[in-house]
């Protein structure tokens, strides 16, 4: 297994510069889902610097967490580093939301609900086309919200896409809530499997559970998989763990270097 913990933590220093320097926000979105990330980039996908044509596709639904994956992308030489320096800064291709000008971004997402549909189509042609390249979504718990997942959701088990694996950060909030408060998600895992796919729980801060579970993939023949990953908001910084304030809130100086010692 690769040292995915000193990876993470790499990631979520560098994405707390990132943000910190151009105060922006999103920091507690991004910081819930570096784990995931790291043993995905790190450890499953078939991709490298030379992005070749079957290579697997991976595709940040939950855009916001622009951050993270950018770095992850010069982790993999895909970006070269210094390409950071520009993040959020004006004229910049790196911005808050993942765009597909940048390159090993497959989709510009951002919007809601958007993943899902656009990693149906991929699969599904990758299927028609006798492909084997895999297709990989990462979405919010916020996005269950959306009929787009839900419609998408029908098409890949009617399809039997079992090339797609969905994988959500269930961090229990979205933009203005909780998500139990917002609209209760509840009984998640099985309102899944009514749909027509197989579905695995983890601690989505567990790299041996991740990685695990994600080299058993496909979990079943002629279904689409997916990952419900329970994670924290604000993962690896205590006064930010669990609080919806760091979805909006930039950091001041100190805030800053508190969270820098914490990260070691």
């Amino acid at each position: 297994m690769p040292n995915y913990q000193q990876i993470a933590t790499r990631v979520r220093r560098k994405t707390l510069d990132l943000i910190y320097a151009a105060q922006t926000s999103h920091i507690g979105s991004n910081l819930s889902c570096v784990d995931l990330l790291t043993v995905l980039y790190t450890g499953i996908l078939n991709i490298d610097k030379d992005l070749k044509k079957d290579r697997d596709r991976f595709v940040l639904s939950k855009g916001w967490a622009a951050a993270a994956n950018y770095i992850l992308l010069t982790e993999k030489e895909i970006l070269p580093k210094e390409a950071l320096d520009s993040y959020c800064q004006p004229g910049s291709p790196l911005i808050g939301l993942v765009e597909r000008s940048v390159r090993g971004i497959e989709a510009s997402t951002g919007s809601m609900g958007h993943g899902l549909p656009i990693c149906v189509g991929m699969a599904l042609a990758a299927k028609r086309s006798g492909e084997k390249w895999r297709v990989f979504v990462l979405m919010s718990d916020g996005e269950q919200d959306c009929g787009t997942t839900w419609e998408s959701a029908l098409l890949a088990s009617h399809h039997k896409l079992d090339n797609l694996t969905a994988i959500i950060d269930y961090n229990r909030w979205q933009a203005i809530g909780r998500t139990n408060e917002i609209l209760n998600l509840e009984p998640l895992a099985q309102k899944w499997q009514s749909f027509g796919w197989e579905v695995r729980e983890i601690d989505g801060h567990n790299f041996g559970e991740i990685e695990g579970t994600l080299l058993k993939i496909p979990f079943a023949k002629d279904k689409p998989s997916i990952i419900i990953a329970h994670t924290i908001k604000g993962k690896g910084v205590s006064f930010m763990e669990d609080k919806l304030l760091y979805h909006y809130k930039n950091l001041s100086d100190e805030e800053y270097k508190q969270a820098i010692r914490e990260l070691v």
